[in-house]
């Protein structure tokens, strides 16, 4: 598996918010337009479209909302499972399924109160205008533990409905090598709460990988493969083709460093361990990804378009030109939490700063 070891200086395209859909100045692909779609959000962490229009916000706080298709006032939704709200913790993705009509099911995931602590849960329940009923644990971690951070929580459906989770080492490192304790992790459960048959001798049910340190985003591409994006050390976030019962090395191996300096683990590889795709050096505190589908910027099909924390702009890279890197940036995308491809093929983003969710199209000129 093919790895770019550092990324190369990235061009910004910078963004200029006006009212309404304006458009922004020049780039390098053309224009670009944004609008604002909910403010006055509080720490938000994920959106999801629900067929007609509306959209719903999660908050990490445990607040779920729900908007009509121009935005403006969100309506909370009751019903929500009780979340760990401490650190990291907190309400995490949303996810609508492919089968929303038939079922009129959401799933949820979150951090979950348990005893030792807490641990990555995900639920499913049916929203009936703004409340949930019939609330339904999916799979939660064997066991809690007191740790603040590195919770995981990203969500994604497959192609046969199956739900993917991801989960954090829970700032404690070791755990992640071991395929029993369902921390580090990319686990796969059936929608009725089966966990599917772990990839790994004496893994965890619905173990699919392991060896992560805390991914925050994951994606299906075009072709129906799995990528997630995860936070490195001081250094050394990762871009990740996931596979089944194979090893991402964390702690093992890594291409950061302890916070202190020193090296994590034995270095850079091992055998039996999966090589990066992509590794960004300084670290971007990715969160949040999306694999585009070229439906309004053809020249973007296939490209990953990722949120970062730290800098506080979009990564928009080209797996096909060596994961070259492109940066969207401007005043609005202080630490981007989450991205998605909405179905009319613009990208949607949520700003932890702003405190506000923005649509992005192209851009007219002018």
């Amino acid at each position: 598996m093919r790895r770019d070891a550092i990324v190369a200086p990235a061009l910004a395209l910078a963004l200029m918010l006006a009212p309404g859909a304006a458009p922004a100045r020049e780039g390098p692909d053309g224009p670009l337009a944004l609008e604002t779609m909910a403010e006055g959000l509080d720490e938000p962490w994920s959106v999801a479209f629900l067929p007609g229009g509306d959209f719903l916000v999660t908050e990490r706080g445990g607040r779920l909302l729900r908007y009509g298709p121009s935005g403006g006032q969100g309506r909370r939704i009751s019903g929500v499972p009780e979340v760990h709200d401490r650190g990291q913790g907190g309400l995490f993705d949303v996810l609508v399924p492919r089968d929303f009509d038939e079922t009129g099911e959401v799933i949820l995931s979150y951090a979950t109160p348990q005893r030792g602590g807490a641990g990555t849960a995900v639920a499913a329940a049916r929203l009936e205008g703004d409340r949930l009923t019939g609330l339904r644990l999916l799979w939660e971690m064997p066991e809690g533990t007191s740790g603040g951070r590195h919770f995981g929580g990203r969500i994604a459906e497959g192609a046969d409905g199956a739900i993917w989770l991801t989960t954090g080492d829970r700032g404690a490192k070791d755990p992640a090598q071991d395929p029993a304790s369902g921390a580090g992790a990319v686990i796969r459960i059936g929608r009725d709460g089966t966990p599917a048959e772990a990839q790994v001798p004496d893994g965890l049910p619905g173990l699919w990988s392991y060896g992560h340190r805390n991914p925050q985003g994951l994606a299906f591409d075009g072709e129906g493969r799995l990528w997630a994006s995860e936070h490195g050390a001081m250094g050394g976030d990762e871009v990740n083709l996931i596979e089944p019962g194979r090893n991402y090395g964390w702690p093992v191996i890594a291409y950061g460093r302890n916070y202190n300096g020193t090296r994590i683990g034995i270095g850079t590889a091992a055998p039996g361990m999966v090589q990066p795709d992509h590794v960004w050096d300084p670290s971007i505190a990715p969160s949040g990804h999306v694999v585009y589908s070229g439906r309004l910027w053809p020249d973007w099909a296939g490209r990953h378009l990722i949120g970062s924390l730290k800098f506080d702009y979009i990564a928009v890279l080209a797996p096909d030109a060596g994961w070259a890197e492109t940066r969207i940036e401007g005043p609005e995308t202080g630490r981007v939490r989450d991205i998605r491809e909405a179905p009319d093929g613009s990208i949607w983003f949520l700003s932890v700063n702003d405190g506000a969710l923005y649509r992005m199209t192209p851009g007219t000129g002018g």
